[in-house]
Parts: C-alpha cells; sequence; structure tokens
C-alpha cells in the first residue's frame, strides 16, 4: 500500500497515484481514469509522430531557404547596384510593353464581344445582359407610368424651377 503523510486527523495520498486503494470516488482515482480516457491510441500517437517529423523537415527546408536567399543577396547585391543603370530602364520598357499588349488583348476580346453579340451568335453572358437591358427597360417605363400619373404635380414643380427656360 502507498505510504500516506498524516496532517491533524486528515490523511493525504501521495501526488504519484494513490497506489492500491480501492476507494474510486477519490479524486486521484478520479483524475487517473479521466486521464486515461483521453489518452491518445497507438495510431494518433504515430500521426502526432508524423506530424512533428513533417513539421520538422518543413522547418528545416525553410531555415535553408532563407539562408540560400541571405547567402544570394549578399553575393550578388554588388553586381546588382553596379547594373542597376542598365536595369531601371529595362524594368520600365518591359512594364510598359505589358501594360500595352495587356490593354490591346482586353480591346480585342471586348470588341469580339460585341461584335458577336450584335451579329445575334449569343456570346458567353449574353442573357445576363439581355437581362439587365429589360430590367432597365422595365425600370424606365414604369417610371415613365408614375411620372404621367402625378404629372400635374411635376410639371408644377418644374416651372417654379427654372421660370425663365
Amino acid at each position: 500500500m502507498a505510504e500516506t503523510f498524516s496532517s491533524g486527523d486528515a490523511q493525504y495520498l501521495p501526488i504519484y497515484g494513490g497506489g492500491g486503494t480501492t476507494d474510486s470516488n477519490s479524486p486521484y482515482a478520479l483524475l487517473l481514469s479521466l486521464l486515461r480516457s483521453h489518452s491518445p491510441t497507438s495510431s494518433e500517437l504515430f500521426s502526432y509522430l508524423g506530424l512533428f517529423v513533417s513539421v520538422g523537415t518543413l522547418l528545416f527546408l525553410l531555415g535553408i531557404a532563407v539562408t540560400a536567399t541571405a547567402i544570394g543577396f549578399i553575393v550578388f547585391i554588388p553586381l546588382i547596384i553596379i547594373s542597376s543603370p542598365i536595369w531601371l530602364p529595362v524594368f520600365i520598357v518591359v512594364g510598359v510593353f505589358l501594360s500595352v499588349a495587356g490593354f490591346l488583348v482586353g480591346t480585342l476580346a471586348l470588341a469580339s464581344w460585341t461584335y458577336r453579340y450584335y451579329r445575334g451568335m449569343h456570346p458567353v453572358g449574353s442573357n445576363q445582359m439581355d437581362y439587365a437591358r429589360s430590367r432597365i427597360y422595365d425600370t424606365a417605363s414604369h417610371v415613365k407610368d408614375y411620372a404621367r400619373e402625378y404629372g400635374g404635380y411635376f410639371h408644377g414643380r418644374a416651372k417654379d424651377a427654372a421660370p425663365g427656360a
């Protein structure tokens, strides 16, 4: 049986277990049963092991990549600084060329879509365009009907708003 420590009337079991007590309602027995019920299975332990190995490997590779980048900057910064008068105009020319090419491709795509739409070839999205056009037309006709119904009020206000026009 586990040794017990006494302090006055109460006896305390050591923290390491409660060793051999048959009292299943003791706090130590409840704690141990709680820990055993939440302990991971062997497959979970192997998955945690795989996780730790994978994370460790990725952290190692990240360290190598950061170190290689730092060494590359140290080695190539003098070359970049010396050749920077050449690179700045090259970047500007390439940027302008790519921008113009992108705008040209976008313009050609828009012109092609518009041509196919007006020729009745039903390009992608034309049904949404027709739906939007019908909604705009319906809204405009409702506003026109509303203005006719309450037209006297609006016509009287329009004369007051611009008397010299």
